[in-house]
């Protein structure tokens, strides 16, 4: 059960969420209500430049696209499945 004043750390996808909880709702009601509720101590989020660093080189680009087959077979080769 969660209480008033738990803190929650979260993890979604590289980016680590923390909240305290502050009040809990009596029923479900709007986004607006819910922000209330409780506190966001989440640390910032790196700055672009480093998060594109950290990526994958293996990263395409947004809107790239899936690779054609002449794509795939180079990387194949590569790789050394061929």
């Amino acid at each position: 059960m969660v209480a008033p004043g738990d803190v929650l750390t979260l993890q979604k996808a590289n980016r680590v969420q923390v909240f305290r909880v502050l009040a809990l709702a009596r029923r479900r009601g709007p986004a607006a209500e819910a922000r209330l509720l409780y506190e966001d101590l989440s640390p910032p989020p790196p700055p672009r430049e480093e998060r594109a660093m950290r990526r994958s080189p293996a990263a395409r680009e947004p809107g790239g696209g899936r690779p054609t087959k002449k794509q795939r077979r180079e990387t194949d080769h590569l790789k050394g499945r061929l």
